[in-house]
């Protein structure tokens, strides 16, 4: 479960790329609602949901692995 992570979304034209380190995962959720609360960027609140789903699904993913 070490090593980087990465989340990425391509809105139009615009293109965000989020890389982390394995428990930093609360550290991105603050700068994804910091950004979606930014009026002057085309990040919304959508799409913060959208990658904090995907962060969501890729724990559920690894921590079924470990289980097993």
């Amino acid at each position: 479960m070490k090593g980087i992570r990465q989340l990425s979304l391509v809105k139009g034209t615009e293109r965000y790329v989020f890389r982390y380190q394995a428990g930093d995962e609360a550290r991105i959720i603050d700068a994804l609602a910091s950004m979606a609360s930014d009026r002057s960027t085309k990040f919304d609140w959508f799409d913060a949901a959208v990658l904090s789903y995907q962060m969501g699904r890729k724990l559920e993913k690894e921590l079924d692995e470990v289980a097993k």
